[in-house]
Formats: C-alpha cells, sequence, structure tokens
C-alpha cells in the first residue's frame, strides 16, 4: 500500500509530498480545503485531532503528526534515500540543528502571520501583532541565511531534509518583496530544491501560477 499525505496547496505537507518523491515512495495526496475550513469538518478530527495539515498514514496504518516528525520517521524509515547524513556524523548534527531550528523558530510564527486576531487581545491590535511577527520572521530567516552559505545546499552539495524544509517555510509570510534583496542564498535554495528531478513535479504542482 501507498502513504497517504492528508495535504493542501503550499502547506507544510508539500515538505513531505517531496519528501517523498525524493524517496521514490508511492503516496497518494487527499486534499483538505483549508479555504473551506474542511479540517475543521466531523471527518478530518478523526485522522487528525489537531486537524493541522500534514498528516501521513504509513502503508502499516500507522498515523503521523508534525511535519518535522513525519521527516525525521521518513529517515529512519528509507535509509536507502539519505534524507540525512550518516548517523553520528558531524554533517548530520548541522542538518539536525538547523532542521529544529526551521520547525520550532520560523514554522510556527506563520500562524500568527496568517491569523494575528488569534493572538490579539482585541481586534484593533492584530495588525501590531503582524508587523512584530514579520520582524521575527525576517530576523530568523537572516540567522538561517547566514549559515546557508553558498550551497547550493546547507552540506554544500549535499541535499538534505533541512533543505527541502526550509525552502518550503521561506516562501511563506507575506515576504515576497522582501526576500530577493535580504535571503538571496534561500532564494536560491528554493530553486536548486525545486529543479531536483525527483521534486520537480510535485513543487510545480503546488506552486503552479505563484
Amino acid at each position: 500500500m501507498p502513504y497517504t499525505v492528508y495535504s493542501w496547496l503550499r502547506s507544510g505537507a508539500l515538505i513531505v509530498e517531496c519528501a517523498l518523491a525524493e524517496i521514490g515512495a508511492e503516496f497518494t495526496a487527499e486534499i483538505v480545503n483549508l479555504r473551506q475550513n474542511a479540517q475543521r469538518d466531523l471527518a478530518y478530527p478523526l485522522v487528525n485531532p489537531q486537524r493541522k495539515i500534514p498528516t501521513l498514514i504509513t502503508p502499516e496504518g500507522e498515523t503521523l503528526t508534525e511535519t518535522m516528525a513525519i521527516c525525521l520517521a521518513l529517515d529512519e524509515r528509507h535509509p536507502e534515500a539519505n534524507l540525512l547524513p550518516p548517523r553520528g556524523s558531524p554533517d548530520r548534527e548541522k542538518a539536525l540543528r538547523w532542521l529544529a531550528f526551521c520547525a520550532t523558530e520560523i514554522y510556527p510564527i506563520v500562524e500568527i502571520l496568517d491569523y494575528p486576531e488569534r493572538f490579539s487581545p482585541t481586534a484593533d491590535t492584530a495588525p501590531g501583532v503582524r508587523a512584530m511577527a514579520v520582524e521575527i520572521w525576517r530576523k530568523r530567516l537572516l540567522l538561517a541565511e547566514a549559515e546557508w552559505g553558498d550551497g547550493p545546499y546547507l552540506l554544500g552539495e549535499q541535499f538534505c531534509l533541512t533543505d527541502l524544509y526550509l525552502a518550503v517555510i521561506s516562501r511563506w509570510g507575506y515576504q515576497d518583496d522582501w526576500r530577493p534583496a535580504n535571503v538571496p542564498r534561500i532564494k536560491q535554495l528554493c530553486v536548486s530544491v525545486a529543479a531536483r528531478p525527483k521534486i520537480a513535479s510535485v513543487w510545480q504542482r503546488h506552486w503552479a501560477g505563484k
């Protein structure tokens, strides 16, 4: 049986879909329309009680949530794909460090950017909350920009899950005008990841017209 990814366009599910494509694993994408709040209907909470995207169902029927945890599970399940460097190596430690940074310091800010009212005591303070989130987002992307070096990937010529993770989330955050001049290495990282032969069609499906 194939993997099943509960997905929505350009969401964190893109990271999982691209990782599965890089592995060469068969998968199907079950679309959960976030614009129609399908994650809050009666069916999806039975799959993921947190009502968030992505959710991965393994061929054995196990349910996995949390994007970073799914990525690490796929690395363990498919070591032949070399999604991360070998255990015990300095490169693996570096990749895990920045994977955790992306997952815990950058990824969560998108909810504040998209829904500032959830974090605001009153409606009139929501714009200020979003503005603060934009500044935090930018500062953290700049930290990552300095670490990625001249690439094309975090580890030079060696691609890893951390590159994929950052490439996807860096496209979020209403930063289209800011990114090119301020994080050119990350911008080039997106180009490099999107051009990978096994990933290209998945990336294009999510970003068509964007």
